[in-house]
């Protein structure tokens, strides 16, 4: 279903049109119309300006949209429903084709790209943040052993717990977790597992804003409404 404008328009303001859209899952809608708003004012004012100076007016503009997309909170509409969602596939869904992408044409409609895909694409971009850490630690032997030391420390604490039984003495348990604490921090450390970390969230998190931000919305599975089984 597409909407090139307001088919509501003589009863529905559009700023109402637009919420509906939004509470009722239609915000495919709204970023295929803005696309297409924009384009039309932009050639517009072209033919009535000069070719130089809507070239460095459409330059700066989009120069300003792509480092916005940097201030924008991705995780401000995810929730828990979205984690625990199934994985939308790969190749189809969350790549899609080469007309699945598009610039984003204003700051709004960046904001609403990539809240909308971080809501959808929740669990792909875990996926990818896994992977790149993988591939840091691969890079970073160092790292790599360091967090395994960690593991093998906490396993070993584990085990002397339980057959010390450091249960009945809550105070030394307590003091001891201290110590271990501490000893896994020096590990971590020393072995830059931070900077892994590090490297691979800040590569993650871009890949995700970039993807969220050019991809286009595409239409979402609707639950029927006032429909029960």
């Amino acid at each position: 279903m597409v909407f090139t404008s307001n088919p509501l328009s003589l009863s529905v303001p559009d700023p109402f049109f637009e919420s509906w859209l939004r509470e009722n899952g239609y915000p495919e809608i709204i970023d295929q119309h803005t696309s297409t708003a924009i384009t039309t004012s932009t050639t517009t004012t072209t033919d009535a300006s000069s070719i130089t100076n809507g070239f460095f007016i459409s330059l700066f503009s989009r120069i300003f949209t792509l480092l916005s997309l940097f201030t924008i909170n991705p995780f401000s509409k995810l929730t828990n429903e979205d984690l625990a969602a199934q994985t939308p596939p790969w190749t189809t869904i969350f790549i899609g084709s080469s007309d699945s992408y598009s610039f984003p044409l204003s700051v709004s409609q960046a904001r609403m790209r990539v809240q909308e895909n971080v809501k959808r694409y929740a669990r792909n971009y875990a996926t990818l943040f896994v992977l790149f850490f993988a591939c840091s630690l691969y890079q970073m032997p160092l790292a790599l052993v360091g967090l395994i030391s960690c593991l093998v420390l906490w396993d070993v604490f584990k085990f002397c717990s339980e057959r010390w039984g450091l249960d009945r003495y809550p105070i030394i348990r307590e003091c001891l977790i201290r110590v271990a604490q501490c000893v896994a921090a020096v590990i971590l450390i020393c072995s830059n597992v931070q900077m892994a970390l590090f490297y691979a969230l800040g590569v993650s998190y871009a890949g995700m804003i970039l993807h969220a931000g050019f991809r286009k919305l595409a239409r979402a599975k609707q639950t029927p409404h006032g429909r029960s089984k």
